[in-house]
């Protein structure tokens, strides 16, 4: 299973009054994640909406905090891909302080393929491999 790993720092505009990360910016850090884990595959979201015309929602997301993250903590995002289809994506998300790899939040966000009209749209065939997506060519008997 392919995981990509991305590195983060803490800002202090990312965290509240009590000195700890909001807890929108995990969403906001899981899109860094799941950016990165595409451009490592050979996807660049740019290229996906300008080349093939497809836009990649969010349908469902889910996040549970663990234990807080301050200002200036190092973070990673572990990122992976749970299911791949034609249709669907869904991403996985493992959130970590580096200096004690202590888990901070999990999470998963689960995507839908859409066209510019805001209409379902399928995966060209070309990313199956990027994204691991399995197709079989049933044969007739």
């Amino acid at each position: 299973m392919l995981t990509n790993t991305t590195r983060l720092r803490v800002r202090y505009a990312e965290t509240d009054q009590m000195g700890v990360v909001y807890h929108a910016n995990y969403i906001v850090w899981m899109e860094v994640g799941r950016t990165e884990f595409c451009r490592q595959v050979g996807v660049v979201y740019r290229e996906l909406e300008d080349k093939e015309n497809l836009r990649l929602a969010v349908i469902e997301a889910n996040c549970r905090f663990i234990a807080p993250a301050r200002y200036d903590d190092e973070i990673e995002v572990h990122t992976t891909i749970a299911e791949a289809n034609p249709r669907i994506l869904r991403f996985t998300y493992d959130i970590r302080r580096l200096a004690d790899n202590v888990k901070l939040a999990e999470g998963f966000t689960k995507h839908i393929f859409l066209d510019t009209n805001m209409k379902l749209a399928k995966l060209p065939a070309v990313y199956f491999d990027k994204f691991g997506i399995n197709v079989v060519n049933k044969v007739p008997h």
